[in-house]
């Protein structure tokens, strides 16, 4: 059954419905995290503010392309979540895609520029997140239907994106900063898998109906809901390893880890379907939380 086409929010309201602002804490937490890892080097701040244009524009721009290629899919049609545009008959699919296309082409815009005063490489790698921001679940093969839409989102949310923040602040692949951004991107990384997973558990049922084989149709319910706590696992020892690193103030990310608690009852007492919408509310404030409170930490450390 498709979503109820009734009482649909338009206009503006809709398109930012469509963003999901609730995912794109995991945009600017890897901006955070790397910025605060260039303290104490020859850092150009300015950059800082590019970075983290560039790493909203490919969170929306995944989001309205995850859009259209479900949409059109029919994919969305038994989900239980927030209202998605095309599945909805909110926005054509369309206008969804060229909504999709020009997020991206922001971050193209932006990225260039940094790769204009930065690094020429950049452009590569910009190019790597483009596309695989469209594959998520575009084009012939989606590797999102294939269940590794978690390694997309830790290596490019993770990784690429605090690593990048670092690079792009310092002008150096290597030092202090580089290792420590390094380690800490991997807890940044594992923090914002942890939206998908908790996304892709509350639509099991629909996605499985659908043949969209993500991780969490391949892993089953329970198994997912084990990854779920796991990943917070691995982000409370990645803040003490950067604690060991750098100073005691690092540990200020546990506050981050903390906020998750409730996110992490929920879960584990088996909520299903829309019960799970609030935790990802839940899981986006506690990225920020993390992002001020570890990022903090680390800044004070350096």
């Amino acid at each position: 059954m498709a979503q109820n086409m009734s009482n649909q929010p338009l206009g503006l309201k809709a398109w930012v419905i469509g963003a999901r602002p609730r995912t794109l804490p995991a945009a600017v937490v890897p901006v955070a995290v790397g910025a605060a890892c260039a303290i104490g080097s020859d850092a150009v701040w300015w950059r800082a503010g590019c970075a983290l244009i560039v790493s909203m524009a490919l969170q929306i721009g995944v989001n309205y392309a995850n859009d259209y290629s479900d949409g059109i899919r029919g994919t969305d049609d038994q989900r239980v979540g927030p209202l998605r545009l095309v599945a909805s008959g909110t926005k054509s699919a369309q206008q969804v895609k060229r909504a999709a296309f020009l997020a991206l082409g922001v971050a193209i815009v932006v990225g260039l520029l940094l790769a204009i005063v930065v690094s020429w490489w950049l452009v590569m790698v910009g190019l790597c997140a483009v596309t695989a921001a469209w594959t998520y679940t575009g084009g012939p093969r989606p590797y999102g239907y294939a269940g590794l839409g978690e390694v997309f989102v830790f290596l490019f949310f993770g990784v690429v994106a605090t690593l990048g923040t670092t690079y792009v602040l310092t002008g150096q692949a290597s030092g202090d900063a580089w290792w420590t951004s390094l380690l800490a991107s991997i807890g940044v990384g594992c923090f914002a898998c942890a939206l998908l997973v908790v996304n892709n558990l509350r639509d099991i049922p629909g996605d499985t109906v659908a043949a969209k084989r993500t991780m969490a149709v391949r892993l089953g319910d329970a198994r997912t809901r084990t990854m779920f706590t796991m990943l917070f696992f691995v982000v409370l020892l990645i803040v003490f390893l950067v604690a060991l690193r750098t100073s005691p103030w690092a540990l200020l990310g546990v506050i981050g880890v903390a906020a998750t608690i409730p996110a992490l009852k929920s879960v584990r007492n088996g909520a299903l379907g829309r019960d799970l919408v609030p935790v990802l509310g839940v899981v986006g404030r506690a990225q920020i939380v993390f992002a001020v409170s570890f990022a903090g930490g680390i800044a004070l450390a350096l």
